[in-house]
């Protein structure tokens, strides 16, 4: 069965080993989840579970939505993620996912969006270097030469400023240090993409099955 849960960024701190090692950890509140409903192949041409988290009023959730919920007798939730499933046995619908799923040792991949940091020049969004700063020279922060003379056109993929952050981001192989089941907490080794209180999806790591 594949692991993965949704929770919710707390922040960073460190924690320390019986030696004195200080490690960096990150705090997610994990779950608890309710498998909200099942799809299988003979219906949907796949294999999957529809998790939810976090509270939301009945009133705020649209008609489509609630609809949803009534029909598989659900308590409505915040968010929702699919997770596959090959060909092994799928959680009942109702039932709870909660950070116990997850042990001290296991590696995960963490998946969020990353914080938005508005419109950047190319020195802080592609760690471009900058020109001489003397007055004579007369360009500083710019984005360099462009491209060749005679295609007369920019080429496609070229580094240029832009939008810089707030996007998908997955972090791969993030040790567990810590899993506590009761205050649905789970402690990760590093760092983990995106604000506090930021949408985090836990998940068994594709990099290290060992």
């Amino acid at each position: 069965m594949p692991k993965a849960i949704l929770g919710k960024k707390i922040g960073m701190t460190q924690i320390y080993k019986e030696d004195g090692t200080a490690i960096p950890v990150t705090v997610i509140q994990a779950g608890p989840c309710s498998v909200v409903q099942q799809k299988t192949k003979e219906v949907d041409g796949y294999n999957a579970i529809q998790i939810g988290f976090g509270e939301i009023s009945a009133k705020q959730v649209n008609k489509p939505l609630k609809g949803h919920f009534d029909k598989y007798g659900v308590e409505p939730k915040k968010y929702l993620q699919e997770i596959r499933f090959d060909d092994s046995e799928m959680p009942a619908v109702g039932s709870e996912i909660k950070a116990d799923i997850f042990a001290e040792g296991d590696r995960v991949d963490a998946v969020g969006t990353s914080k938005g940091k508005g419109f950047a020049g190319v020195i802080k969004r592609w760690n471009f270097h900058r020109g001489p700063m003397s007055h004579g020279s007369m360009y500083h922060r710019g984005v360099g030469s462009l491209g060749a003379t005679d295609p007369a056109r920019v080429f496609k993929n070229r580094k240029m400023p832009g939008r810089l952050g707030n996007e998908r981001v997955t972090i791969s192989n993030l040790e567990v240090v810590r899993a506590d089941a009761e205050q649905n907490l789970l402690l990760l080794r590093g760092a983990v993409p995106g604000p506090n209180g930021s949408l985090v999806l836990i998940k068994e790591t594709v990099k290290n099955r060992k």
